[in-house]
């Protein structure tokens, strides 16, 4: 179809993007509102001429995408929530607690030192330090997520550091969650009935069936290699049963599963997620690999291009719609961000899909010395010997010079896609973001060049599929019971 410029209304149309999805024409705006038109439509309504009383023509107007019909009080609104995240400061805080860690894995995007590392532990004064920065953000809320490494490694510091939060999440009023990102190789029944007992959530990486796991995550246990996918399963099905009894008194958690998606991963998209199924995971978030650490140099062994990772994920995808369509709901998480922004208008908690993104105004991770970054990508790309997204050090800088880096403005900047080539006319930028970072390893420029952007592609990639299976009316009805609260 072409497009007649000189017989578009332009006085009759609100703001929007757009872009042709198979026969149909997708139109967004700036609230994330979409609506599809067929051709005939589409050309009828930029030049004026769709029947007013239609349903096409109705829904454009409860969408706010005709002008003279447009409400600006509900696209405050909802633009207002769907940046909600800017109203409050940092909320995740991510704490290195060590750098060593006893699994040996092929794509480790920290870079992690061997458990016989010297000097490579968070000391109990950097710990108390990093907290007062942390409790003087803006936000009522706290989440302090410990990773490594291996947290379990640096147990007594966990410790030292969930007592003091909470004391001090009472001083100050602020709510408080708490987060262990753990491989499960080194826990007890001690550290075990700890963690229960001071309500600490835990998050572990399960590659998928035990092969696979085990190929790209080797455990060493005393020199020698074990079994790293037996460890992790025997915790996880035992954290599965006791929270689900927590959650019956308010305790709302599972353990959350973390895949990384490596090359030997793609042939088994129904593995995958069979296993996640069967440990009683309630979604599987299906991440494509990052060129950051270890992965880095292993690339060529375990890596993959944009277009094998897209083949994998819709596979993927299509038979977790097969499995919620039979009445088990499982979720794919990397869909519900997508979904949440499309579906409905509330904020999603994800700092890589937000446009700016979070790093610096949502999160910031400090490393096991003491420095600041602004998020885990960031002190990442310092254990590759790059120190651009660093911010300061708890022990020489206060919360107000952190936040006010130079650092997190440009950040910022860069990861605004209003303004970006290739994203500020994209019919999918209300929901999309980039990493900075990302883009930064990648392409050399923290400015992302959106036409060769690996993730960019991913990305678009998944938006287009979600949109043509919601053409499905029973498809869209898993899409949102996705995301009900």
């Amino acid at each position: 179809m072409v497009i007649d410029l000189k017989k578009i209304k332009y006085k009759e149309l609100g703001f929007f993007r757009f872009k042709k999805l198979k026969d149909k024409y997708l139109l967004t705006n700036e609230e994330g509102r979409y609506q599809f038109l067929a051709a005939k439509e589409f050309t009828n309504f930029i030049e004026g001429k769709l029947d007013k009383k239609s349903k096409p023509y109705l829904s454009l107007v409860e969408n706010n995408f005709v002008k003279k019909e447009f409400n600006a009080e509900l696209a405050i609104r909802q633009h207002r929530s769907r940046h909600e995240y800017l109203f409050f400061g940092p909320t995740l805080h991510v704490m290195v607690v060590t750098l060593r860690c006893n699994h040996r894995c092929v794509y480790c995007h920290a870079s992690a030192q061997t458990i016989e590392q010297k000097n490579a532990d968070m000391s109990k004064e950097t710990a108390a330090k990093a907290l007062d920065v942390i409790f003087e953000t803006t936000s009522p809320f706290v989440a302090i997520e410990f990773q490594g490494g291996e947290p379990l490694a640096n147990w007594p510091l966990v410790r030292f550091i969930v007592k003091k939060a909470r004391q001090k999440s009472k001083k100050t009023g602020k709510k408080l969650e708490l987060r262990l990102v753990t491989n499960f190789s080194l826990m007890t029944e001690e550290k075990y009935q700890y963690l229960l007992k001071n309500k600490v959530s835990t998050c572990t990486s399960l590659d998928g069936p035990e092969a696979i796991h085990n190929q790209n995550r080797p455990l060493i246990d005393n020199g020698k290699k074990a079994n790293g996918y037996e460890r992790a399963v025997r915790w996880i099905e035992r954290f599965q049963k006791d929270y689900a009894k927590m959650e019956r008194k308010g305790f709302i958690w599972r353990v959350a599963g973390i895949i990384t998606v490596s090359r030997p991963a793609l042939a088994h998209p129904k593995e995958i997620v069979d296993e996640y199924v069967r440990l009683g995971f309630g979604n599987i978030f299906l991440r494509p690999l990052d060129p950051f650490g270890f992965s880095k140099k292993a690339w060529s062994q375990f890596g993959y291009d944009s277009d094998d990772f897209i083949a994998f994920y819709k596979k993927a995808l299509d038979y977790i719609i097969e499995i919620n369509l039979k009445g088990v709901k499982f979720e794919e998480r990397f869909a519900k961000i997508f979904l949440m922004k499309i579906l409905t208008d509330e904020d999603i908690n994800m700092v890589d899909y937000r446009s700016p993104c979070g790093a610096g105004i949502g999160q910031m991770a400090y490393n096991y010395n003491g420095d600041v970054y602004t998020c885990d990508e960031g002190r990442m790309l310092s254990m590759m010997d790059d120190e651009s997204f660093k911010l300061g050090n708890v022990h020489k800088n206060t919360y107000r010079e952190l936040i006010d880096s130079p650092v997190i403005k440009t950040v910022c900047l860069a990861s605004c896609l209003a303004g970006a080539a290739g994203c500020s006319d994209c019919a999918y930028q209300p929901y999309c973001g980039t990493c900075p970072i990302f883009n930064y390893v990648d392409q050399g420029n923290i400015f992302g060049q959106m036409a060769t952007n690996e993730r960019c592609k991913i990305s678009k990639a998944i938006l287009d599929y979600l949109f043509e299976k919601m053409s499905d009316d029973k498809i869209k009805a898993v899409f949102e019971n996705w995301v009900k609260r």
